[in-house]
């Protein structure tokens, strides 16, 4: 099973579709905590849903069980949490959510995780990623940008 991430900052509306078009993924799984921002542009769910149905011929699906806490999230931007304490108490969020155990596989599996960082090693869908491929074994993590 292959598990797709793509983050939309730092990129053109043509090179994300393009990204996401040409990975064979077969879903947008969107793990934001918040799609409806004025910030998201082309991200924003009404459009996103719309566009990647139209351009992708996909899904999308927004789990919002992928997120952080707004809470968490803030105290990260604004610098109250340096990355390896986000990092800790997000996968302690995730455990505490029993993520590993909730029946989201089918969707998961094969889908691109969306999220707003431009690069996956300071964001929460690798660490999405990587703790699904713990849980449930056999993933090919694959990110787009």
């Amino acid at each position: 099973m292959k598990v797709y991430t793509i983050g939309f900052t730092k990129k053109s509306a043509s090179d994300f579709f393009e990204l996401i078009r040409g990975s064979g993924a077969k879903r947008l799984v969107d793990v934001r905590v918040s799609n409806l921002s004025q910030l998201a542009g082309f991200t924003k769910k009404g459009d996103l849903e719309y566009l990647v149905d139209k351009i992708c011929r996909m899904r999308y699906v927004h789990l919002p069980e992928l997120a952080p806490t707004k809470e968490l999230l803030r105290a990260y931007r604004n610098g109250q949490c340096d990355w390896a304490t986000y990092e800790r108490r997000f996968l302690a969020l995730m455990d505490q959510r029993r993520v590993g155990k909730m029946p989201i596989k089918r969707t998961v599996s094969n889908g691109c995780l969306l999220c707003s960082e431009d690069r996956p090693d300071r964001c929460h869908r690798r660490l999405v990623a990587e703790y699904l491929q713990r849980h449930w074994g056999d993933v090919e993590i694959v990110h787009l940008g």
